[in-house]
């Protein structure tokens, strides 16, 4: 049995159903992230969780015990909010306290528990510091404390870094993830950014429009996309729409371009197709140079480079093709700078790199 199990979940507001016949069991210890788009019912699916909505239908169980209609203040829950929503009069130590003041656990425990707590998120010297002393990381790992406080058995964060600057998002996240690791407690941490969820999850539920699109690992959702929806939101990938032409040889045209792909090609011959390639599959050649000495690079495609832009580790170069198309390929720094904007160049890249998919369903803007 699963330490949480939710059991075809659904939420209505008004006529619009923002979560629809949810699914979801996570495992004891483990770290899993809802990722999604705006609007697409991951806050909901976690505020039911916490209590603070009520399902229209299903159940939730923590453990074996149905909770769906358990007061939130019941839940043995700890909540991390995207907006810190620290007491402001309290200080840090204080705010941390709050939750065991409230179950009136006696003032040597909750000094200990404290000290133990500011230790963990690495503020042992900010206890009588006020959140307005504090920087923005400063006081989410506060509210993360505080959240730890009462020793729950579930930890909820709901887009805690998403109001914090890219280094700081990046330190935090590592931290959070070590909290959890260390503490080994259960943990749901919902998000839009792609990178943030790829980096700290055991698994993550990519959810579209109130359904789990996909479940898996991150390295699965990334490589192996179930869906268009799945492929086209996690990652930036290179698109080409077309028809397949044989699914003997993984063959797929595409206006008058064949491309390779993996066989066995689970599709049926003249059903639309939807290759995917991602930019760092691509290899960059002058098209007057030698063939790359990779193996199987039956697929090639020639254009001119309209922009190069640093991306740190790696150049990311825009080709823009014949057919008006523009296709990008990540290029390592030391072999970008053998390129350069309106150059003639050839892309190359093997079968193996590309994802089919049928294309039954729009892809998403994104």
């Amino acid at each position: 049995m699963a330490f949480l199990a939710l059991e075809h979940i659904t939420k209505r507001f008004g006529r619009h159903t923002a979560v629809d016949q949810v699914d979801l069991q996570v495992e004891q210890g483990e770290f899993l992230t809802l990722l999604g788009p705006s609007g697409c019912g991951k806050t909901t699916i976690l505020r039911m969780i916490a209590g603070f909505e009520t399902p229209v239908e299903g159940t939730i169980s923590l453990d074996g015990t149905d909770i769906t209609r358990m007061p939130a203040n019941k839940r043995p829950i700890g909540m991390v909010f995207q907006s810190y929503a620290l007491f402001p009069h309290m200080t840090a130590a204080q705010n941390i306290a709050f939750g065991m003041s409230i179950r009136r656990q006696p003032q040597s425990v909750i000094r200990q528990r404290c000290a133990e707590l500011l230790e963990l998120v690495g503020l042992s010297e900010k206890g009588e510091n006020f959140p307005h002393q504090l920087s923005g990381g400063q006081q989410q790992r506060i509210a993360i404390a505080r959240a730890l406080a009462v020793e729950p058995r579930l930890l909820l964060l709901d887009e805690p870094l998403s109001a914090l600057d890219a280094r700081v998002r990046v330190s935090l996240r590592n931290e959070i993830r070590r909290i959890q690791q260390q503490l080994k407690i259960t943990a749901i941490y919902v998000t839009h950014d792609q990178e943030e969820a790829l980096a700290i999850s055991d698994r993550i539920a990519v959810i579209a429009k109130g359904k789990i699109e996909q479940l898996d690992q991150p390295e699965t959702i990334y490589n192996q996309p179930r869906s268009v929806f799945a492929a086209t939101f996690v990652g930036i990938s290179n698109r080409f729409e077309g028809l397949v032409e044989s699914t003997e040889d993984g063959i797929c045209r595409v206006g008058d371009q064949l491309l390779h792909v993996p066989t066995p090609l689970q599709l049926t011959k003249n059903e639309p197709a939807l290759i995917l390639v991602r930019p760092e599959a691509v290899i960059l050649q002058q098209t007057n140079g030698t063939t790359a000495s990779t193996p199987d690079m039956r697929n090639q495609i020639s254009g001119t480079i309209t922009l190069r832009t640093f991306l740190g580790p790696f150049t990311r170069f825009h080709v823009q093709t014949s057919e008006a198309n523009t296709l990008l390929a990540d290029i390592p720094n030391q072999q970008a700078h053998n390129f350069h904007t309106n150059q003639q160049v050839t892309l190359s890249f093997p079968p193996s790199a590309c994802q089919v998919l049928p294309l039954h369903e729009p892809t998403p803007a994104v």
